[in-house]
Protein backbone atom coordinates (compact mmCIF):
# COMPACT_ATOMS: atom_id res chain seq x y z
CA UNK A 1 0.00 0.00 0.00
CA UNK A 2 1.39 3.58 -0.84
CA UNK A 3 1.55 5.85 2.23
CA UNK A 4 -1.05 8.63 2.66
CA UNK A 5 1.68 11.04 2.31
CA UNK A 6 2.22 10.69 -1.18
CA UNK A 7 -1.91 11.11 -1.98
CA UNK A 8 -1.83 14.37 -3.81
CA UNK A 9 1.00 13.04 -6.17
CA UNK A 10 -0.54 9.86 -6.90
CA UNK A 11 -3.78 11.91 -7.37
CA UNK A 12 -1.88 14.47 -10.08
CA UNK A 13 -0.51 11.32 -11.17
CA UNK A 14 -4.17 9.26 -11.94
CA UNK A 15 -5.60 12.39 -13.09
CA UNK A 16 -3.65 13.61 -15.78
CA UNK A 17 -3.21 9.76 -16.91
CA UNK A 18 -6.92 9.74 -17.54
CA UNK A 19 -7.81 12.84 -18.83
CA UNK A 20 -4.42 13.38 -21.36
CA UNK A 21 -5.94 9.77 -22.34
CA UNK A 22 -9.46 11.04 -23.17
CA UNK A 23 -7.83 14.04 -24.63
CA UNK A 24 -5.30 12.78 -26.79
CA UNK A 25 -7.80 10.06 -28.37
CA UNK A 26 -10.21 12.92 -29.10
CA UNK A 27 -7.09 15.32 -30.58
CA UNK A 28 -6.33 11.95 -32.81
CA UNK A 29 -9.74 11.09 -34.09
CA UNK A 30 -10.17 14.92 -34.75
CA UNK A 31 -6.85 15.06 -36.74
CA UNK A 32 -6.75 11.49 -38.36
CA UNK A 33 -10.52 10.09 -38.36
CA UNK A 34 -11.26 7.15 -37.35
CA UNK A 35 -9.72 4.02 -39.95
CA UNK A 36 -7.57 1.00 -39.30
CA UNK A 37 -4.53 3.00 -37.49
CA UNK A 38 -6.60 4.81 -35.25
CA UNK A 39 -5.77 3.10 -31.91
CA UNK A 40 -2.01 3.00 -33.10
CA UNK A 41 -2.00 6.59 -33.61
CA UNK A 42 -3.76 7.46 -30.21
CA UNK A 43 -1.16 5.46 -28.41
CA UNK A 44 1.88 6.71 -30.00
CA UNK A 45 0.30 10.66 -28.90
CA UNK A 46 -0.71 9.58 -25.32
CA UNK A 47 2.71 9.24 -23.63
CA UNK A 48 3.85 12.49 -24.56
CA UNK A 49 0.68 13.68 -23.63
CA UNK A 50 0.79 12.44 -20.33
CA UNK A 51 4.83 13.68 -19.70
CA UNK A 52 2.98 17.00 -19.80
CA UNK A 53 0.00 16.72 -18.20
CA UNK A 54 1.72 15.51 -15.11
CA UNK A 55 3.84 17.71 -13.89
CA UNK A 56 1.23 20.57 -15.20
CA UNK A 57 -1.58 19.14 -12.71
CA UNK A 58 1.49 19.14 -10.06
CA UNK A 59 2.07 22.68 -10.23
CA UNK A 60 -1.54 24.07 -11.35
CA UNK A 61 -3.19 22.24 -8.44
CA UNK A 62 -2.59 24.69 -5.76
CA UNK A 63 -3.40 27.74 -7.37
CA UNK A 64 -6.69 26.06 -8.49
CA UNK A 65 -7.31 24.83 -4.67
CA UNK A 66 -6.86 28.88 -4.06
CA UNK A 67 -9.05 29.92 -6.63
CA UNK A 68 -11.97 27.63 -5.49
CA UNK A 69 -11.05 28.03 -2.19
CA UNK A 70 -11.70 32.27 -3.20
CA UNK A 71 -14.61 31.27 -5.14
CA UNK A 72 -16.93 29.39 -2.83
CA UNK A 73 -18.43 29.59 0.86
CA UNK A 74 -18.65 27.31 3.73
Amino acid sequence: MIPARFAPVLFGFLLSGMMSFIVSGIATVRAAGLHEEFFGLWMSSWPPSWLVAFPTVLLVAPFTRRLVARLTRI
